[in-house]
């Protein structure tokens, strides 16, 4: 029988809990604008106090690499993001720390620390080379977003046009050496077609780390019901996206115009040059924006997919520092007790909150990547 996973990990009396955060792109603040985390900021929605405020005490730090970066540069910006993180954790060792597994997770946090589980955003940062994705394995990587915004060359994205119906027989094989190996397989970005042969393929729990219900808000990114029931079969977990269109449907309307808007067109550049480009699009994607998502309709996809799925397959993955405008109610990392308030205001008991807000993603690394 399968224990429970998502945000909030309960322990022995007088011990602690684990909050969860399965999907946040603070690394990138750290890389492009040298964030310290371990100051309180104005500046982005993740920080170590916020972190603690909100009692978010293991996040999963997304090592985003932009789908422009080709080949040997999309692993150069890979190794650049887990050298900003390694710089964070160097600095800072009573403050931060990388887990590797559930235990260190465990100890971790019981130590006081933030426990940072590492994860890359999109199979194009493997380079289509094995050797290279047991090397971030290796690097203390844990989890691997299939695709990003475009198709690899091996798995198709839910945000580009289909050119491999789904996974190709590469594909298949990368999916079967990170069970192997011990990563977590996430199918936040992936196609309808490439979410189907993943679960086909899979030996091991997958999780959706950042996505939320396309039954309320009809964008790609999100999950159909008939996706969400086949990931709870797998005993997966979905972590619940704030981004705007992905919570509010009018949101998701302005969010779908933006997508079928964007220039397909990519920058020919390498080195440094692309990294500037990459910190001036990044600054630019992050300015707010109006949005009409609230706190409740967050509530309402947490909901929905707990409905659909069962109490256990539901998790957080806020996606925080990675959307520009996060609903009204939830517009940091620190807000997450408000959260939590609303879900208890609508029925959900203390043990429901402990494997939404960790039990249930902290099951799933313990199933994955070990005790």
């Amino acid at each position: 029988m399968r224990l429970a996973l998502c945000l909030f990990v309960l322990y022995p009396a007088g011990a602690q809990t684990v909050g969860i955060d399965s999907h946040i792109d603070t690394a990138q603040r750290v890389l492009i604008d040298h964030a310290d985390l371990t100051q309180r900021s104005s500046a982005g929605h993740v920080d170590i106090p916020r972190l603690r405020e909100g009692g978010v005490t293991a996040p999963f730090f997304a090592l985003w690499v932009p789908t422009y970066y080709k080949g040997a540069e999309a692993v150069r910006r890979t190794l650049d993001l887990r050298d900003a993180m390694q710089g964070l954790f160097d600095a800072h060792p009573d403050q931060i720390a990388l887990a590797l597994n559930a235990s260190d997770v465990e100890r971790i946090t019981a130590s006081g620390k933030i426990a940072a589980i590492l994860a890359l955003e999109g199979g194009h940062q493997i380079d289509d080379d094995m050797a290279v994705l047991r090397m971030y394995y290796r690097m203390g990587i844990r989890a691997m977003t299939i695709t990003h915004f475009r198709n690899t060359d091996w798995a198709d994205s839910s945000t580009d046009k289909p050119a491999h119906n789904g996974l190709t027989d590469f594909g298949k094989q990368v999916i079967r050496e990170m069970n192997r190996i011990g990563m977590i397989v996430d199918i936040s970005h992936v196609s309808d077609k490439t979410f189907s042969d993943v679960l086909a393929v899979t030996t091991k729990p997958v999780i959706a780390s950042h996505s939320s219900c396309r039954a309320i808000s009809e964008v790609p990114r999100n999950m159909t019901d008939d996706m969400i029931r086949a990931l709870a079969k797998n005993g997966g977990v979905m972590g619940i996206n704030f981004g705007e269109g992905f919570l509010n449907p009018k949101d998701g309307a302005l969010l779908m115009k933006a997508i079928q808007n964007i220039s397909y067109n990519e920058p020919s550049l390498t080195g440094k040059a692309l990294d500037a480009y990459a910190a001036d699009e990044a600054h630019r994607d992050m300015k707010p924006r109006p949005t009409s998502a609230t706190i409740d309709d967050a509530v309402a996809h947490i909901d929905h997919a707990v409905k659909i799925a069962g109490i256990d397959h539901v998790g957080i993955g806020s996606d925080f520092d990675g959307i520009s405008s996060p609903p009204k109610g939830l517009e940091d990392i620190s807000k997450m007790p408000a959260l939590k308030a609303a879900l208890r205001k609508k029925g959900y008991g203390e043990q429901d909150i402990v494997k939404i807000f960790g039990g249930n993603t902290l099951r799933v690394l313990r199933e994955v990547a070990g005790k």
